[in-house]
């Protein structure tokens, strides 16, 4: 469509107005046998016709201006800005001979005049060429080049390759280039030439067997490149940077051509330059050509030497640095379990993209967090010490100088309803406080002893000595108990060491039943953060503020040798009495508040606290009194008053936390997932679950929307309900739903019943629906359910008289199951299943309860959703099973309407030749 563009959206017209079909028509021609990208060109010789016979064109008097309107018609067109049209009446081509016929003598000289060699400091070679030479060239002075050329070069450990200054040159000769660079097996596949003039692709493959030696493809290739590198030398660039062989440094480069030709426009005065073939590389799907090749490195090309240098001597530095950094990780790294997985990796890791010690860095940070994510281990560019002063390891002399310590370590303050707030801005030494034992008891334990709940606050502590932590928790439990507190593994003297809570402290101990409450901040750090970390995993307090700072500890920095890396490892791991090893960083509070609102969000979930364990205590009662199973509502309930003791609820700050809690605690325990706490401001509707009976307008909308009814080819009948409704509703609703839904399905062969979509809600008319596929004599003993809250047992039987027809006992039913299919509609299938009425294709369906009762939890927001009804099996007389109903053919739900066809076509088919034969 640019022909188009041209001669209507510039509106242009040639002189002599006759001419102009024959000049656009020839470029037309000239494009369609030489452009190289012909799939552009669909259509054009239609659109060239309707802008000719569109007559919306204006003169132009000078045709070398009608040659620039052209130009940048065409090429906007094409989005190809090597497409250009000039006028030149007196141009005379100039085919320059081509090097191969030149004579040996005067190719020496050309090539020497474009290459340049030599071998600099540290064995680094330098070779530079301006023209790159074709294949009958080498051909033709292959061992001349070898002998005065590569042999001088391929010795060295590195090289650099400069193609700043290489404008020329011919692409048969990058495979030999490609080649040195490479190994000789695997062939590599390195670009794919297509010329539009013979219509012909050329995939350019490295070369099997070669003069001489190979540079390969381990040694350090840096290839230089500048806006005037061109042509062939820019394929060798790309090249080697998408097989990640070179670090291409440099400016953009040209972005040339494979090959370009001017073509005259008929016998007229104009021509047009055509990029008649292209290149396409196989690993990228893209080209050098136009956009030029990006470098890996950007710099003025004046300085690439200097940069190249540095850079290779980066990137030999980089083994032995990986090297020293694998050793110091295979001596000190806590978790020995995981070393040889993170030296493997690193062995196998590709760091073609490293071209400082910065990326060396990212590089090894990104391969460590990716085999085992410890942020604590960790590399940078630089040592960074921190000096955070020395602790006091002497203790004062004078009893002022007692008082003025302890007083400078904490904060003790008398707060409403018998609580007490402590704040220590950071942890003391255990010198220090074993030395000031008698004058913190004094100051600080004999204080708070008597009183209710204790906040202690870490808002501002940054810290100090782990070791202080099992003297001060050990205040925190109860004298008698020897509680495992934490263990430390130390990978230096390769041992662990288990902590426990103190006998021998000397004051009085706040014990393990009072609450405590810890606050934190951002501010919050190391030893701090490991302080609250313990009393949540120890379930002994309830963390209140914000997120804490993070801080990872228990590790060494280690300088890698020649470089200005360093390796922080972490040589301690610390481990929870859970088996958990904590690798440090933040601690999750419990209760997420900005700092300055810890304090009073504190007494909310203190007085919030009060009020658990009687609501712990009914939702165990509700649970022995409505439960279907006794012995695990009483197993149920004894678990959650020993988890109340044990401080599993201290975690819990709000209703809704506390009904997470509960719930999985419940569902844990007795493996029932219908089991479930939930909190709700307003009385549920469950509570008050009374069925509503329709109007008699009503009626059509509710079958409409509850029933779906289709008599599939074969005579098969398809019938989907997605929800159970009450007995009463459906008597309201029958006449009306025996004549337009029942009596469509009563004369069909075989049926259908879709219950995927169908979650249950009421049981009360499963009797009905079952007794239409019964006989009517002898009533038909569907299940027993068992009431627990009433203590009776219900006998379900298939009723004596229904509306309508029966389906009867001897036609084929499927019912169609999901992972949705719950409670009443599970009921129903069950049912059918086992009195071998019906084949149940699709997915286990939920596990739902036939009835759940709702029940509030004393007078709060709580309430329970507990199954008070245990439906027993006419066949086995157990009770169901939680895990649902077991299809008899497992299939997805999407899928089961066709494999359900499927069986009954195969069945009838084998019916026919069962009556065939006989």
């Amino acid at each position: 469509q640019f022909f188009a563009l041209i001669l209507i959206g510039c509106r242009v017209l040639l002189i002599d107005a006759s001419f102009q079909p024959a000049l656009v028509l020839d470029m037309a021609e000239i494009l369609l046998e030489n452009y190289c990208f012909p799939d552009n060109l669909v259509g054009m010789q239609e659109a060239i016709q309707q802008a000719i016979s569109s007559g919306e064109i204006l003169h132009i008097s000078d045709r070398k201006t009608l040659a620039g309107v052209l130009t940048a018609g065409v090429q906007g067109a094409l989005n190809d800005p090597r497409l250009t049209v000039s006028y030149e009446p007196n141009y005379a081509p100039i085919t320059p001979p081509a090097l191969q016929s030149l004579p040996t003598e005067q190719l020496i000289r050309l090539i020497r005049n474009t290459v340049k060699l030599e071998v600099m400091d540290n064995n680094v070679g330098y070779l530079r060429i301006d023209r790159i030479i074709g294949q009958e060239t080498v051909a033709k002075l292959g061992q001349l080049l070898h002998d005065n050329i590569w042999k001088k070069v391929a010795h060295t450990s590195a090289m650099i390759f400069d193609l700043r200054f290489s404008t020329a040159g011919e692409i048969s000769g990058v495979p030999y280039i490609v080649s040195y660079f490479s190994d000789s097996e695997p062939l590599l596949y390195i670009d794919t030439i297509y010329e539009r003039p013979t219509n012909t692709t050329m995939a350019l493959w490295t070369i099997p067997n070669l003069l001489g030696e190979r540079y390969g493809k381990r040694k350090e290739l840096i290839v230089l490149i500048s806006k005037r590198t061109m042509g062939a030398a820019e394929a060798v660039a790309y090249i080697l940077k998408h097989l990640k062989r070179a670090i291409i440094v440099g400016e953009r480069s040209a972005g040339g051509s494979v090959k370009v030709e001017k073509l005259r426009v008929g016998d007229s005065g104009f021509y047009i330059t055509v990029p008649v073939a292209r290149s396409v590389n196989p690993v990228t799907g893209q080209s050098w050509e136009v956009t030029g090749v990006s470098p890996s490195v950007s710099i003025n090309p004046k300085e690439g030497i200097a940069k190249a240098k540095s850079l290779i001597a980066v990137r030999k530095a980089i083994p032995k640095a990986v090297k020293r950094l694998s050793d110091i990780i295979k001596q000190f790294y806590a978790f020995k379990e995981k070393i040889p997985a993170l030296l493997n990796h690193l062995a196998k890791t590709d760091f073609y993209t490293v071209i400082s010690e910065e990326d060396l860095a990212a590089k090894l940070n990104y391969e460590l967090q990716s085999v085992f994510e410890d942020p604590r281990l960790n590399i940078k560019t630089m040592q960074e010490s921190s000096d955070k002063g020395q602790e006091l390891d002497t203790t004062p002399k004078t009893p002022s100088s007692f008082d003025n310590l302890i007083d400078s370590l904490f904060k003790l303050e008398i707060l409403s309803g018998n609580n007490r707030y402590l704040r220590f801005d950071r942890f003391p030494s255990p010198t220090i406080l074993i030395g000031l034992e008698d004058r913190i008891k004094e100051k600080v334990w004999q204080p708070v002893k008597d009183t209710e709940n204790l906040i202690i606050d870490l808002r501002y502590n940054t810290g100090g000595s782990t070791e202080a932590l099992p003297i001060l928790l050990s205040y925190m439990f109860d004298t008698s108990s020897n509680i495992h507190l934490f263990s430390i593994y130390d990978s230096i003297r390769n041992m662990t060491v288990d902590f426990h809570t103190l006998r021998n402290i000397i004051g009085p101990s706040y014990g393990s039943r009072k609450g405590i409450y810890v606050l934190t901040s951002y501010y919050t750090a190391e030893a701090g953060e490991e302080f609250a970390y313990l009393m949540q995993s120890l379930h002994r307090g309830t963390v209140v503020g914000e997120i804490s700072s993070g801080t990872l500890l228990h590790s060494r920095t280690f300088q890698v040798e020649e470089t200005s890396l360093a390796i922080i490892v972490p040589v301690i791991n610390f481990i929870d009495v859970h088996g958990e090893c904590w690798l440090g960083g933040d601690v999750v509070p419990d209760a997420i508040v900005l700092a300055e609102d810890a304090v009073e969000r504190a007494h909310e979930i203190i007085a919030f606290h009060k009020d658990i364990p009687d609501l712990v205590q009914e939702a165990g009662d509700l649970l022995e009194k409505h439960y279907t199973v006794p012995e695990v509502a009483a197993k149920v309930s004894r678990l959650l008053q020993s988890k109340l003791t044990e401080g599993l609820y201290r975690s819990v700050v709000d209703y809704e936390s506390l009904a997470s809690q509960l719930t999985a605690d419940l569902q844990e325990t007795s493996g029932d997932h219908r089991l479930h706490i939930f909190n709700c401001d307003i009385e549920p509707e469950s509570l008050h679950n009374i069925p509503k009976i329709p109007s008699p307008e009503e009626v059509g909308f509710i079958i409409d929307a509850l029933f779906k009814v289709e008599v599939l080819s074969g005579n098969i009948g398809y019938l989907r309900f997605d929800m159970m409704e009450d007995i009463k509703v459906l008597g309201a609703i029958g006449p009306q739903l025996i004549k337009v839904v029942w009596n469509k399905l009563v004369n069909t062969d075989t049926l259908i019943i879709d219950m995927r979509y169908n979650t249950g809600s009421y049981s009360t008319a499963i009797p009905l629906l079952c007794t239409y596929f019964f006989d009517a004599q002898p009533l038909k003993h569907l299940y027993t359910i068992f009431d627990h809250s009433k203590t009776n047992v219900t006998k379900v039987m298939t009723l004596p008289e229904v509306l309508g027809q029966r389906y009867g006992s001897q036609k084929d039913i499927y019912i169609l199951t999901s992972h949705i299919t719950g409670s009443a509609a599970e009921a129903f299938t069950r049912t059918m299943k086992d009195l071998k009425r019906a084949t149940v294709i699709g997915e286990p369906t939920i596990g739902g309860a036939l009835s759940s009762g709702t029940y509030q939890i004393g007078n709060s927001i709580l309430y329970a959703s507990i199954p008070n009804q245990a439906v027993l099996s006419a066949v086995t007389g157990k009770a169901w099973s939680v895990s649902g109903v077991e299809p008899h053919i497992a299939a997805q739900a999407s899928d089961a309407l066709n494999v359900a066809q499927k069986i009954i076509s195969a069945k009838r088919q084998k019916k026919k030749i069962r009556e065939i034969v006989l």
